[in-house]
Formats: structure tokens, C-alpha cells, sequence
């Protein structure tokens, strides 16, 4: 169970109006930037950003832990318009992919537009007015069609502990790394082995006296092929840029090929399942010890991690796997529910967002004064994983029905982005706002839905944040290949649509 962090929402004492835009963006990590970029280069449609950060990069820009990089091979988790020859290995660390956001809202000329130290406090659709009131601790930005753009992975996911604000040692969550703590010879805790943490463990355990990983369930970790890129090599993806190209082609379909494992087919299970416990077997000799790491659920029910360091780590004679569960948080460290208790000076809370109860939906009000997250109670409800019936002109990215299993996010942001371009310019040419029926709404979910049936994350024992914690639906994934997102999501359709009544002249009414 966890908690979201979700801070009381600030009054704002400046109402001054910042902007009047066709489009407003909330969010400057790869979806805000990549609906920017598309906005900024088709020069029809006036736009600006706005995010509650000082700088823009969303994700790579909060996550800075030691050791923090991509999973997705740097060729295919990064534009397809903005292609980079200067990757320097196979997987992106984050200072490079966040130097890589930074110098596209640059060169994208999407500085001018951004509103930083913004943080939207609430947007509520002018059914009057016909367009979005956004109010953020800056001041109020008015706009046609709002785009929320703050990703799946923004929100830090805190574990509801008994105790854990009793904690008297330096405590804090992984995507809030605390730079200023002296980690040299400290006794150290981390809660969680997901995707931050096995890259966090190894980079601790070099410089813990001692260091406690609290697992509640093992996960599947294949090994990790990186290398860095030859300059050679660098200098044939800038002097021919079809290699560059030719290659993330080729990714694309490797990891589309992986997506079986997700449908239990059993021969891709078993393959991957067997290269993931080889690995283990190589890498862990001790028997008791593997056992505690194999995992107890099938395969792709969670993320599958990549690493050659985690396991290793976990067998130095300082690091201690503890698998018993958590019973409360102390003033001085964690009693383990087998009754041992571990004194720590550090306490890092690794576990993960709130992807499937997203905090941003709390601040949204479509018609009637209506929250997005009362629509969204039962699990994300969406038409072409982008648009909300009841939510005139408003269009998420990287919202609900649009996490991957695998594969890049980056493909499904830009099929996003590409949608959202089309509806923008049919809300212009018809001058009225738009809004999915409640019918093709419900149409959309049931498809989703009877897609999910058969997969390994409703598969008995499965229990991961991918699955809405109330309606127990597949809410945060897209539970087929990632071509079809784009062959069915990619391009506006208008036909799930209401068309609105023109927008009125404010002028002329007074308005």
C-alpha cells in the first residue's frame, strides 16, 4: 500500500493572467516537449508550457540517485525527429538523456513559451467561456485545449509504514535524492527492488558500513548488454544518419518481439525465464540467499529489470537481504516482522510512483465541476488513451492505457503527440470544442479490457502497480504491441467525438 504525495494546494495570491494560448502544456519532460516541438514547428497554433520544477526534463531531471539510467537502448529512447549521434553507451545514463531534453527545449525554441516554478494548482473548464481556467503558483493561463503532460512516473509512491515519519536518521525517496548526505560509512536502508533500486544497491554498497535491502517480492533480472559507443561508431551515426536510423529500426522490432511473454505464451516465458534464472545461478552461488531472490510469479507480471550488478552486490559480506517483511519504522531504524531489528542512519525509500492514481487528476474539473479523478475512481477511463468524455479539449499523455511492459515509452509519447496535432487543428477549423462520448469512452475501456484478459499481469498471483488497486483493471498499460497503439491511436479520428456549439465571441458578450 502506499500514499500519494500530494501537498495541500497552496492559495495564490497573484491572479495575474500569463497566458491566453491556444494550447497549454503542463509538463516539460519528453511529452510536453514532444507535443511542444510539434506545436513550435507547425507554427499554427499559439502554445505555452508550463512546470512546477525550475528547470525542464520531467523524470530525468528529478530521478539524479547514484547510478540512475535508462532500461531502453539510448537509439530508441529518444525522438525519432531528433535524432543524437553523441550517445556514448548502448543505455543512457541520466545527466546525458536530461542534456538531451534540455538542448531540445533549446533548439526547439521552446524556452520563450515555458513557464517555470509553476506548479498547476487546478484547471477547470469555462463552459461560458468555452476554454480551460488554469490557475498555478504563478498566476492564471487561459487556453483553448489543456494538455496534461506529467507522466506516469513524476509523483513519488511513499509506503504506508508504521512509523516511518518517526524516523530520527536522513530519509528520502529515491526520485528526491538528498545530495547533501554524507553516505560514507553510514548504515544504510532501502526499501524496494524495482528499477531504481537495483541501480541504487550497487552504487551504495561501495561505500555503506553496512547496507539493509528490504525486499518484499523478487524480481526477474536479465543481464544488462551495455557498451559504450565507439567514437568510430559515433561518427557513422553523424555522417550517416540511415545507420543511426537502420538501428533503431531494428530495436524497435526486438522489442516488440518480446511482447508474447506478456500474452503467456509459453515458449517466450520459459526462454526469458530461463535466461533470467541462469543469470541468477551465475552470479549468486550461495543457495539460501538465490532462493530469496527467485521470484514467486510468473514472468512479465512486473517489470522485467536489467543489471550485472545488483546480484553481485547483494553477496558482499556488508549487505544483508531482508525478506521478512517490514513490521514498523523506528526512531532508530526498522524492526523486521521476523522480530530482528536494524539500526540505520539512512533510510531510502525506493518505491517507485503513483502511476495508477495519478495526483494530477485531483486539480482537473471538466463539465459540471466534475474531477478527473471521480471519472477515474474505478481506473484510468480515456478514448485513444489520450481524451476523457465529460473533459471538453483536454488530452493527457502517458496517461492511463499507455505504460509499456516493455518496449519504449518514447514510441507511444510521440503517437500521442501526433493525435493531439490533429485534434488541435480540428478544434481550430471547427471552432468549437470536442469531447469523446460517454458511449465511445465505454467502448474503448471494454476493448482494453477484454485485450488484457489472458495476460501475465491478470495472471492468478500477479499483484503490481500496473492494476488499478480499487477496480483491479490493467489501467496503466497498453496490453498489446506497440505498433498497433500507433496504427489504432496515432492519427485523429473525430468520429468518437461531440462537436460543441462555436465558441462564443467574449468580446462581443462582454465575456
Amino acid at each position: 500500500m502506499s500514499t500519494a504525495v500530494r501537498p495541500p494546494v497552496p492559495a495564490v495570491e497573484d491572479e495575474t493572467l500569463l497566458s491566453d494560448t491556444d494550447v497549454l502544456i503542463v509538463g516539460t519532460g519528453f511529452s510536453g516537449l514532444a507535443v511542444g516541438t510539434r506545436l513550435a514547428r507547425q507554427g499554427r497554433h499559439s502554445f505555452a508550457l508550463v512546470d512546477r520544477a525550475s528547470s525542464v526534463g520531467g523524470t530525468w531531471r528529478d530521478n539524479t540517485y547514484p547510478g540512475a539510467a535508462c532500461d531502453i537502448p539510448s537509439h530508441l529512447y529518444s525522438f525519432s525527429f531528433r535524432p543524437s549521434a553523441s550517445w556514448s553507451h548502448v543505455y543512457g545514463r541520466q545527466p546525458q538523456i536530461l542534456d538531451y531534453l534540455e538542448q531540445t527545449a533549446r533548439e526547439e525554441g521552446l524556452l520563450p513559451h515555458t513557464f517555470l516554478d509553476a506548479e498547476m494548482l487546478d484547471a477547470t473548464w469555462d463552459e461560458q467561456a468555452q476554454r480551460w481556467d488554469v490557475r498555478t503558483s504563478r498566476g492564471r493561463h487561459l487556453a483553448t485545449t489543456l494538455v496534461t503532460a506529467c507522466g506516469h512516473l513524476s509523483d513519488p509512491a511513499i509506503p504506508d509504514l508504521e512509523g516511518l515519519d518517526t524516523f530520527a536518521g536522513e530519509i528520502f525517496h529515491s526520485a528526491r535524492w538528498n545530495h547533501d548526505v554524507d553516505l560514507a560509512g553510514k548504515r544504510i536502508g532501502v526499501v524496494g527492488t524495482g528499477a531504481s533500486a537495483i541501480q541504487i544497491v550497487p552504487e551504495l554498497a561501495e561505500v555503506a558500513g553496512s547496507l539493509t535491502v528490504f525486499q518484499r517480492s523478487a524480481p526477474y533480472i536479465v543481464p544488462r548488454k551495455d557498451r559504450p559507443y565507439s567514437e568510430a561508431e559515433k561518427a557513422m551515426f553523424g555522417r550517416l544518419p540511415e545507420t543511426a536510423r537502420q538501428l533503431r529500426e531494428s530495436l524497435f522490432w526486438d522489442s516488440e518481439a518480446r511482447f508474447p511473454q506478456r500474452l503467456g505464451v509459453p515458449a517466450f516465458l520459459d526462454q526469458m525465464k530461463k535466461a533470467a534464472l541462469d543469470h541468477l545461478t551465475a552470479q549468486v552461488a550461495d543457495p539460501d540467499l538465490r532462493d530469496r531472490l527467485t521470484p514467486s510469479y510468473e514472468l512479465g507480471c512486473k517489470r522485467i529489470l536489467l543489471s550485472n550488478t545488483y546480484y553481485p552486490a547483494l553477496t558482499r559480506s556488508h549487505v544483508h537481504l531482508e525478506t521478512s517483511g517490514i513490521a514498523r519504522v523506528t526512531e532508530t531504524g526498522v524492526v523486521a516482522r521476523d522480530g530482528s531489528e536494524i539500526a540505520l542512519d539512512v533510510l531510502v525509500v525506493a518505491t517507485g510512483f503513483e502511476a495508477t492514481d495519478l495526483p494530477f487528476a485531483y486539480r482537473v474539473r471538466g463539465r459540471d465541476g466534475r474531477l478527473l479523478s471521480e471519472h477515474w475512481a474505478e481506473g484510468g477511463r480515456t478514448v485513444a488513451s489520450t481524451s476523457v468524455a465529460g473533459f471538453p479539449n483536454l488530452f493527457v499523455m502517458q496517461g492511463p492505457s499507455t505504460g509499456l511492459g516493455a518496449g519504449s515509452i518514447v514510441y507511444i509519447i510521440e503517437s500521442q503527440a501526433s493525435y493531439i496535432g490533429g485534434a488541435v487543428d480540428f478544434v481550430a477549423d471547427n471552432g468549437a470544442p470536442i469531447e469523446p462520448t460517454p458511449q465511445a469512452e465505454d467502448a474503448y475501456v471494454a476493448d482494453l479490457d477484454a485485450r488484457s484478459e489472458g495476460t501475465v499481469w491478470l495472471s492468478e498471483g500477479c499483484s503490481s502497480w500496473y492494476r488499478h488497486p480499487v477496480s483491479g483493471r490493467l489501467s496503466a498499460l497498453w496490453p498489446d504491441y506497440m505498433s498497433r497503439y500507433r496504427a489504432e491511436n496515432g492519427t485523429f479520428d473525430a468520429e468518437p467525438y461531440a462537436v460543441g456549439a462555436p465558441v462564443p465571441d467574449l468580446a462581443a458578450t462582454g465575456g
